[in-house]
Formats: structure tokens, sequence, C-alpha cells
């Protein structure tokens, strides 16, 4: 007959190699009670106590993920740099209209932009912080951090 510990240790690697195949880190979590019932059989304290100690290790873990996972702000999809790379980009505008919005020339095109930040209406360099259908939501940046990306606005010289 195998060992207690032994039995809580291939219970842990189960659900480790289960969780490789779901992806959703809920299962490492109970594997994780698993190696807290293995440890508690390795120090000598008898089964209802490792089961215990596993439920709770387990639980608290998976709660604490679940918790984690809630707190997380997910962007909205117009706004996620992952699903588009245009948020980032630093665009110049001429002008304004009185409704906060212009036409600027972005990668070779033009586009329809909105302001989305916060001070005045004043022409300058802008960042791209979110698209909203084809028009650009833009906010103000620091003068100092226009430099660089200025080319991706501007006419490309071949």
């Amino acid at each position: 007959m195998m060992s207690t510990p032994m039995q809580w240790w291939i219970a842990a690697a189960l659900l480790v190699a289960l969780e490789l195949t779901s992806g959703t880190f809920y299962l490492l979590m109970l594997a994780v009670g698993a190696v807290a019932g293995a440890m508690a059989a390795h120090l000598g304290l008898g089964a209802p106590l490792q089961w215990v100690s596993a439920a709770l290790v387990g639980t608290a873990s998976v709660y604490a993920l679940h918790s984690m996972r809630k707190k997380r702000i997910n962007p909205a999809p117009g706004a996620n740099r992952d699903i588009n790379l245009d948020i980032g980009s630093v665009v110049q505008v001429d002008a304004w209209d009185d409704h906060g919005e212009a036409r600027i020339r972005y990668r070779g095109s033009d586009w329809q932009a909105r302001f989305g930040g916060k001070g005045p209406l004043q022409p300058g360099h802008f960042r791209i912080k979110a698209l909203d259908g084809n028009t650009l939501v833009l906010e103000p940046i620091a003068a100092s951090a226009t430099a660089p990306a200025h080319a991706q606005s501007g006419p490309h010289s071949s």
C-alpha cells in the first residue's frame, strides 16, 4: 500500500496535469491544496486534519485567484492595445472645430478624430487613446514625448 503523503503528491500532480489541459489556473489552486494535504501527512497529522488543511488551502487559493481576476480592469475593445495597435501612436492635430473634432492625416489617409482628454482644445501632438468605430479618440501628451513618434502621423518619404 502506498503511503498517505505519496497519495497527496500524486493527487497534486494529477491536478497540475489536468490544469495543463484547461488553462484556467483553478485546478492549479486545488493542487496547492493537495500539497497542503501532503505537508499535513508529512507532519503526521491524521486523515481528517489532512483533508481539512487541503480543503482550507485549496478553497483559499481558489478564492484569492477569483478575487484577483474579478478586480482586474479590462479595457473596452476600442481602448485595448492588445486588439488595436494604433493605440498609443502619436498624431499631429492642426486645428479643432467647435465640437472638439478634427480631420487628421494618419498612416497615409485622412481620419476623423475626437478630443478625449482634459484641457483646452489647441493644435499640437496627441496620443491615440482609443478608437470609437473609425474615429480616433485623442488625448494631449507632453511636448518632450513627441519627437520620436512624430513621424508616424506625417508624410512618409521613400
